[in-house]
């Protein structure tokens, strides 16, 4: 048999296909919402991918109450780095969707652009990360994490007594991940 070719849909998913079968149990509303779920999360990427590259491009955007904007121009006007790898370990490491040190400072925003409740925990991972790459001691910096969400920005200072035990939990974590496949 010559099968059909579908090569626009190579190597992807469908919403409701064959791999993810939990569908088959849900009922019309729950496939509604897993849908509009999967369509935000594409938006989502989307947004992100134009911050990147308008924040690169050092376009500036209206002053506005808008996350977006107020997310793209702070991160021109502090001079942030888009989308960095912060890495520890292939089991540690995340991307910061803006970052920067200078002065010992160090400066952490991330859009999000759902509107579940957020964490700021996500943001000490990434500080944590960055001092365990970059072997800075958390109690000699100053950090600044931002959240942008909601048209509104979420603000934290976390000091070293946030960042050490979580800095202390990933050592500890990727210690035993190491060990355990050393004996597999």
């Amino acid at each position: 048999m010559i099968f059909n070719r579908h090569e626009n849909l190579e190597g992807l998913h469908a919403p409701f296909g064959a791999s993810k079968s939990s569908w088959l149990r849900y009922d019309d509303n729950k496939a509604v919402v897993v849908f509009q779920n999967m369509r935000a999360a594409e938006m989502g990427t989307r947004l992100h991918e134009w911050a990147k590259t308008t924040i690169d491009l050092g376009i500036k955007q209206p002053r506005s109450k808008k996350t977006i904007y107020n997310y793209v121009n702070d991160a021109i006007g502090f001079k942030m780095s888009t989308e960095v790898v912060l890495f520890y370990s292939p089991y540690f490491f995340g991307t910061a969707d803006s970052i920067s040190f200078r002065n010992n400072f160090l400066r952490i925003h991330d859009l999000k652009t759902g509107t579940t409740p957020v964490h700021m925990e996500q943001l000490l991972i990434y500080a944590a990360l960055f001092c365990l790459e970059y072997k800075i001691k958390p109690g000699e910096i100053q950090i600044e994490c931002r959240i942008y969400q909601n048209d509104d920005i979420l603000v934290a200072n976390p000091t070293a007594e946030d960042i050490v035990p979580i800095m202390d939990k990933i050592i500890h974590l990727n210690k035993i991940l190491i060990d355990m496949e050393g004996r597999v």
